[in-house]
């Protein structure tokens, strides 16, 4: 992860630092730039960064930029004067971020009337966890599986349209919104400061992270690529009310400072400014594949590789010789995976052979995958097939059928040896159509040729089949059908008896 920070003007800090007194102005900045401290020729050092020094912000403290996001959470109270500001959130707890537009009248007339799209990212604030940024997110990932970094609160969001959260990238998500109308998205972070920390004694101080809000408008082709502005803000994550406290103590800490040390600090701040900062760099590490709603037209929500969805149209179910077997070695194990829409998971099931995995609960299986893939899972795993909702069994009319039946009236006579074989016909939209459909693979004929399906009903009468008497149907009902040429064209009528 990388960032770029737009820093006061240095130069006129140390100047007056000289006119006051020069030796003091020196010891102070030594003192200010710890090991903890960042410096813009530390930032320009990452690898990512080393192409764009032309593309940082130009240092103008009076410029306006288009928008200005504030996140409603106040700033510590222990934070320097020259430093940037740092504010401490509650492990999933809703923020408040406000987006304002403020745009000069005629300043990006193009997007009057007009969507932005907006991309939330939680990144790390060290430099040291940035170059291993994707080791440590897939290794947060393999702790707590099914669990996100960053989510909207969107019941408590106004004015955001369309929000998306990309299933493989778990600290990003997105969404558009009208700069003209009030908007205000809520966040939660899921993870907390002190897991990413090299665990050696316990009692560490937990790494910082940024939040930022990089937002785009469409190009000529629809597209949300042309970059209007970004800005972030350095925070803390604590368990909850963990970020209370930790306000507490330092505010606590700064009361029992003399008037002279309290002049190096800045004062706490109800909200926190998002500071103008440098696009993210596009990741190239991340999977491309098609993923939920991240189509950069958004004119669908198509399903990429391992995730479920009601929106899903569902794909003819595998064949029984593809379940899975306790015999299968982890390779086939992984192969099976991949082939039923779970590779998503293939990495936590590694080393697993087909024994393992057969023998995982139900309750395993969500606890490591989450309820809706964990339940889909599980399912194909004991190769379960889903129960139609109207099963009826359908045997075609003939003239030894008449004659039998015929017989049997005459001689009274209720045993027969005759052997009738009968059709199992599965209905899961229970409409005519669907019936028609059936009966037709069944003849092996166009369902154009189906002109209409009655049901035999009392004293003879043919009742027509409608989409509320199949409804009716009782479960496993036993029909002998009965065909009758049409009056027009080479069309049939279906009799069900």
């Amino acid at each position: 992860m990388a960032w770029a920070l737009k820093l006061p003007l240095a130069d006129e800090v140390i100047e007056s630092g000289l006119v006051q007194d020069f030796d003091a102005s020196l010891s102070g900045i030594g003192q200010e730039l710890g090991a903890g401290a960042y410096s813009m020729s530390d930032v320009l050092a990452l690898p990512i960064f080393k192409q764009e020094e032309s593309s940082l912000p130009p240092e103008n403290e009076n410029k306006i930029l288009p928008f200005q996001y504030v996140l409603c959470a106040a700033t510590s109270p222990a934070v320097k004067l020259h430093d940037e500001t740092l504010t401490y959130l509650n492990q999933g707890q809703s923020y408040e971020i406000r987006m304002l537009d403020n745009r000069k009248i005629g300043e990006l007339p193009e997007i009057n009337g007009k969507l932005v799209k907006s991309i939330f990212r939680v990144v790390f604030h060290d430099r040291r966890l940035q170059y291993t940024e994707h080791q440590q997110l897939e290794g947060w990932r393999w702790n707590r599986p099914g669990d996100r970094i960053l989510d909207i609160d969107i019941p408590m969001s106004v004015g955001i349209i369309d929000p998306r959260a990309n299933p493989t990238q778990l600290n990003t998500v997105e969404f558009l919104w009208d700069p003209s109308k009030r908007t205000s998205v809520f966040i939660q972070v899921h993870c907390i400061s002190t897991e990413f920390t090299m665990r050696k004694h316990g009692g560490e101080k937990g790494v910082p992270f940024r939040v930022q809000i990089d937002t785009f408008k469409e190009n000529e082709n629809g597209e949300y690529t042309e970059h209007l502005h970004s800005a972030s803000c350095q925070i803390k994550v604590f368990k909850p009310k963990g970020a209370d406290r930790k306000q507490k103590t330092d505010r606590e800490k700064m009361e029992k400072r003399t008037p002279h040390e309290k002049e190096k600090y800045q004062p706490s701040y109800e909200t926190t400014i998002l500071t103008e900062c440098s696009p993210w760099p596009e990741i190239t590490y991340v999977n491309n594949a098609p993923s939920p709603g991240f189509n950069s037209s958004h004119s669908s929500f198509s399903i990429g590789e391992g995730n479920g969805s009601p929106n899903h149209q569902p794909e003819p179910p595998p064949p029984i010789a593809d379940n899975l077997l306790p015999t299968s070695t982890p390779q086939e194990a992984q192969q099976w995976l991949h082939r039923n829409r779970f590779s998503t998971f293939s990495r936590l099931f590694t080393n697993f052979s087909g024994a393992d995995l057969l023998k995982l609960t139900r309750e395993d299986v969500i606890q490591i995958c989450g309820p809706a893939d964990g339940i889909r899972l599980f399912n194909a795993l004991k190769g379960r097939m889903v129960r139609p909702r109207l099963t009826i069994y359908v045997c075609q009319e003939s003239q030894q059928l008449r004659d039998l039946q015929q017989q049997k009236h005459e001689d009274g006579d209720t045993a027969s040896s005759t052997f009738f074989v009968y059709h199992a016909i599965y209905l899961e939209e229970l409409t005519a159509v669907e019936l028609t459909e059936k009966l037709a693979q069944l003849f092996s004929i166009s369902s154009r040729q189906i002109s209409q399906i009655y049901k035999q009903g009392p004293t003879g009468i043919h009742v027509l089949i409608s989409d509320e008497m199949i409804q009716n149907f009782q479960d496993e009902s036993c029909f002998v059908l009965d065909t009758m040429k049409a009056e027009t064209n080479d069309s049939y009528h279906i009799i069900l008896k």
